[in-house]
């Protein structure tokens, strides 16, 4: 009796935690990993290909690291902040200009996503086998992916890290703190509800500050972020909106006017306007057909922007994502919205520590897990309206339909909303295939009954941490034979569209690939060119656009380059400098492509005698020096 007696209550207060619990995360890691490994072996492959673009970005870097300018724009333009040269500054400032130090730092980025992108799935009630599923989606990756995520052009590599971290934030300050005890939780969550300050507003005050800051930023790199900075304020606006009157309104505009500075500033000297700027660019003013812009955005972009297509080029085959994309994007949106209005339950005094604890629950207080569950379904809901007015600003520009394949890079940013796109499959296949066994009916105080790792008796949903499991749907099914077939049917159907995911996933992954080695050996031939030039002494030199900004860049502005058009009429400088600098020396030379129409012009000018050219062959380019 007696030792029976000791052993009830060692075992209520020191339960152990399943061991399995812990191979999801492990295997998560390993996953995780082998994305970050894969895109370093890229990278290391010269591959994806780099272009002019990004070494303008580039050369904002190295003006940087020499102290010689702190540009806020892409040159030339006046939207897309310079946050990458910046990080890639002191980079350069160490190893010297080159692409793959100028890339460091989009692959840390890459990394950063990932690891947020699990703790952002766990928060919004995902169990660790899901966060796992999320993490492998996220570790793939086409050309179109690794080209937005590693190449340094300006805008997208920041935002997928930057718009998780928008939402993880968000979570937390309308759910509290991840660990904080029960009745804390409790009654910030009744006190939000009724109108008072919370407690402990004073020590969120940094990640108010945080979320302005972040949003800022985001705003100043690439205003396509905006539809998802707005969604996720809308939420919290809803849940704070009495802590935003005060402290924490303050501390959110402050980081807000912090991170877009760059930005604000520039506009009140300079008169610019960003949004307008971005439009323009995006081919608001062009003309292309209705036609055109549907199926390049609604059946080509998504595919496209999340990873299932060839390298640049989208197979028949390949665009069963299309449709599934934009059904699921529903259904998450209705499952959200459906938990979002579900009344909270009556609070339960047996949910709450006994008075020895000095917490007492208010009347009216919900339970923190009914709390946290509407939490989620507000950011989930926040993250597919961002991505649907992502998906439609995108489809009604002419970007959609002129050059489908290269402008989806503007949705990129699709990928930040995966979690919330993916949880009704993941919800169908748990419940119709890996059901968790039915223990008996809750009572009063059942709650407080589980252990420590969360594994509440009863409960049937998918999370797996403190405070977030999801009760309930399951609970209300038909248990008849006819609900339960419907619901296994659902579940094999979700495993296959799983399933599908990742296979398509892995074979553009595989097609980008195969395509490295033709990507180094061209960046060879082309730092033979650099070295050919340098032999020459050459310092100066005409080209077309996509060779030129490369090719100072290249060459730590040892050559400077001016653009002409194929028919050899001045083109557009992002540096104006390095014109009047080539104009100025007689001997500047000519730089092609070889077979290209450029390279045919100037071939027309060869000859023997003054005022001739004469060329030196290097192996896919033509150099052509002037005869004096």
């Amino acid at each position: 009796m007696t030792v029976g007696v000791r052993q009830e209550p060692r075992e209520a207060t020191r339960p152990r935690t399943p061991r399995r619990t812990r191979l999801p995360a492990l295997l998560a890691l390993l996953v995780g990993l082998a994305g970050i490994g894969y895109r370093l072996a890229l990278l290391l492959a010269d591959a994806p290909p780099t272009n002019s673009d990004e070494a303008t970005m580039g050369l904002a870097a190295l003006h940087i690291a020499r102290g010689e300018g702190f540009p806020v724009w892409f040159y030339g333009q006046a939207y897309m902040g310079t946050l990458e040269a910046y990080l890639a500054a002191p980079l350069v400032a160490l190893a010297g200009p080159s692409v793959l130090v100028l890339r460091l730092p989009t692959l840390a980025l890459y990394a950063l996503f990932l690891a947020l992108s699990w703790r952002l799935t766990r928060r919004l009630g995902g169990d660790r086998w899901f966060a796992l599923l999320v993490v492998a989606v996220l570790a793939l990756g086409s050309d179109r992916v690794v080209k937005n995520q590693l190449i340094a052009g300006g805008g997208y590599p920041e935002l997928n890290p930057a718009g998780v971290a928008l939402a993880l934030l968000t979570v937390s300050l309308c759910a509290g703190v991840p660990g904080a005890r029960l009745p804390q939780r409790a009654a910030a969550s009744g006190a939000a509800a009724s109108g008072a300050t919370a407690p402990g507003a004073a020590t969120r005050l940094p990640r108010w500050a945080g979320w302005g800051l972040v949003s800022g930023l985001l705003l100043w790199a690439d205003p396509l972020i905006l539809p998802f900075v707005l969604a996720l304020g809308a939420v919290l606006a809803v849940w704070r909106r009495r802590e935003l009157v005060g402290r924490a309104g303050a501390a959110l505009a402050g980081g807000l006017l912090l991170g877009a500075a760059p930005m604000l500033l520039d506009s009140l000297r300079h008169g610019r306007d960003p949004l307008a700027a971005v439009l323009t660019a995006s081919g608001a003013d062009a003309a292309a057909t209705w036609g055109e812009r549907l199926y390049g955005g609604l059946v080509l972009g998504p595919p496209l922007a999340m990873g299932f297509c060839s390298p640049g080029r989208c197979a028949g085959w390949q665009l069963w994502w299309a449709p599934t994309f934009l059904v699921l994007l529903l259904l998450a949106a209705v499952t959200a919205w459906r938990t979002l209005r579900r009344p909270l339950p009556p609070a339960d005094p047996g949910h709450f520590p006994s008075a020895a604890n000095d917490n007492f629950p208010r009347s009216g207080d919900a339970p923190a897990g009914a709390t946290e569950r509407r939490v989620s379904a507000a950011v989930r809901l926040a993250l597919l309206a961002g991505a649907a007015a992502v998906l439609a600003a995108y489809t009604a520009s002419s970007a959609a339909g002129r050059t489908p394949v290269e402008s989806a890079r503007y949705l990129s940013v699709l990928a930040v909303a995966t979690p919330a796109l993916l949880w009704p499959l993941w919800s169908a296949a748990r419940a119709g295939l890996w059901p968790r066994p039915a223990g008996p009916p809750h009572h009063p105080g059942a709650l407080a009954k589980s252990d420590r790792s969360g594994h509440h008796r009863g409960e049937l949903a998918g999370s797996d941490r403190p405070g977030c499991r999801q009760l309930g749907d399951s609970e209300s099914i038909s248990r008849t034979t006819g609900g339960r077939k419907r619901i296994r049917a659902a579940g094999v159907a979700a495993v296959a569209v799983l399933a599908g995911m990742l296979g398509t996933g892995a074979v553009a992954a595989a097609g980008a690939i195969r395509g490295a080695p033709a990507t180094h050996a061209e960046a060879d031939r082309h730092r033979a060119l650099v070295d050919t030039l340098g032999a020459l002494g050459v310092r100066h030199v005409r080209a077309g656009y996509w060779t030129c900004n490369r090719l100072t860049f290249a060459s730590g502005e040892e050559v400077r380059c001016a653009v002409v058009d194929d028919e050899l009429r001045p083109g557009f400088d992002r540096l104006p400098a390095y014109r009047r600098a080539v104009d100025a020396d007689p001997d500047a030379a000519w730089v092609a492509p070889a077979g290209s129409p450029l390279a045919a012009r100037l071939d027309a000018r060869l000859g023997p005698g003054p005022g001739t050219l004469r060329m030196v062959e290097v192996p896919g380019w033509r150099i052509y020096l002037p005869r004096r």
